[in-house]
């Protein structure tokens, strides 16, 4: 049961996350880093085992995917990972879509990796650039315009995305909405085809709907339902200086089941003694999917694409020559400049037939 009183047994740092005279710091905590928590003393590295079956960390190069709509303008984006609440795809678009798409089993997210284009929706016209997310409310209508090779990295939930309840620092902290960028109605005017496709995107699908009229019609809208983007620059990231801070205060969007975090520059830990890097973990009740797009850590460039899993109940954390690292270089560094999007899910996921073919550790 929770209490006020946190029991001390055997060897531990008067500190969290700090001063481990050589330990390995592991934490079992329930509820996300919010609930229960025990933190583990060990004298060995956690993540040092070979793991039989399927519940293990996965690593993949997403250049290596090849999703259809990378060489087919018809094509779509590559499921890589699911479960009851979200779907977790890829799209490598190159060419406009020749049709108009609707996801009618939940709200989505994209977030844009790399390229530049529009997206056009029933609200209006959004254009994007490196680094947006693009949400698109359930069921709306939109199709993707890019100016060249766009990535999207896109989270289909089962329900609806909010905006996480404000916290003790308030509404605007980390995620401020008055930053995000809302469009303005632009019926699309016919261009004399004879019908306009809209592909439904639903469990047990497609549905193709087919209009004798361009379906971004809409002449004006009110209400607080709509499609936006927001890009990570306007993010505003929360720190410590004497301690490493738990993902959780890094939300950015979250639905049933579903936690969007966004993991970017900031200044690094000061206080000598803390531990900079994340503490090794088995996140009791949450899948962690990783996706890097760019930075590095204390001079060690992220490889830009690579996308992991950690199932819940396997520990994971960050490799022991990259912990040694950060102590070694403490006072050569006074910034983590990071640049990676979190997706942690309350049910298991299910990892793809392509991305199993391409997990880094299995060859």
């Amino acid at each position: 049961m929770e209490s006020f009183v946190h029991l001390r047994k055997g060897k531990t740092p008067r500190r969290l996350h700090a001063d481990l005279d050589g330990l390995k710091d592991d934490e079992l905590g329930r509820g996300g880093f919010t609930g229960r928590t025990a933190n583990i003393y060990r004298r060995h590295d956690p993540t040092a085992y070979r793991s039989v079956g399927p519940l293990r960390p996965i690593d993949v190069l997403t250049g290596e995917l090849k999703p259809s709509d990378a060489t087919d303008a018809s094509g779509g984006p590559l499921l890589m990972f699911s479960n009851d609440d979200c779907r977790i795809l890829l799209s490598r678009r190159h060419d406009p879509m020749p049709f108009y798409t609707r996801h009618v089993d939940g709200d989505l997210l994209c977030f844009v990796h790399q390229g530049t284009g529009l997206v056009e929706t029933e609200f209006g016209p959004l254009r994007y650039r490196r680094g947006d997310w693009v949400y698109i409310p359930k069921a709306c209508t939109w199709r993707q315009v890019p100016d060249a090779e766009t990535t999207l990295l896109m989270i289909e939930a089962s329900d609806e995305f909010r905006v996480p309840p404000p916290g003790a620092l308030g509404r605007h902290f980390p995620f401020d909405p008055s930053q995000a960028t809302i469009p303005d109605p632009a019926p699309i005017e016919d261009d004399g085809r004879d019908e306009y496709e809209v592909r439904l995107v639903h469990e047990g699908g497609p549905t193709t709907l087919y209009y004798q009229h361009n379906p971004i019609d809409v002449e004006g809208w009110r209400g607080d339902n709509f499609a936006f983007t927001f890009n990570i620059d306007d993010y505003n990231v929360v720190t410590s200086d004497s301690v490493h801070l738990p993902p959780t205060v890094h939300l950015f969007m979250q639905a049933t089941g579903v936690y969007v975090m966004n993991f970017l520059p900031k200044p690094a830990e000061g206080v000598p003694g803390t531990e900079r890097t994340p503490w090794y973990h088995r996140n009791v009740d949450y899948d962690e999917i990783a996706f890097f797009h760019g930075g590095s850590l204390y001079g060690i460039p992220m490889p830009p694409g690579l996308i992991t899993h950690a199932p819940q109940g396997v520990h994971h954390g960050a490799p022991e020559k990259a912990r040694e690292r950060a102590r070694r270089k403490f006072d050569e560094h006074s910034r983590v400049d990071w640049q990676v999007i979190a997706v942690d899910t309350r049910h298991r996921l299910t990892p793809s037939a392509e991305v199993l073919a391409h997990d880094l550790g299995q060859h």
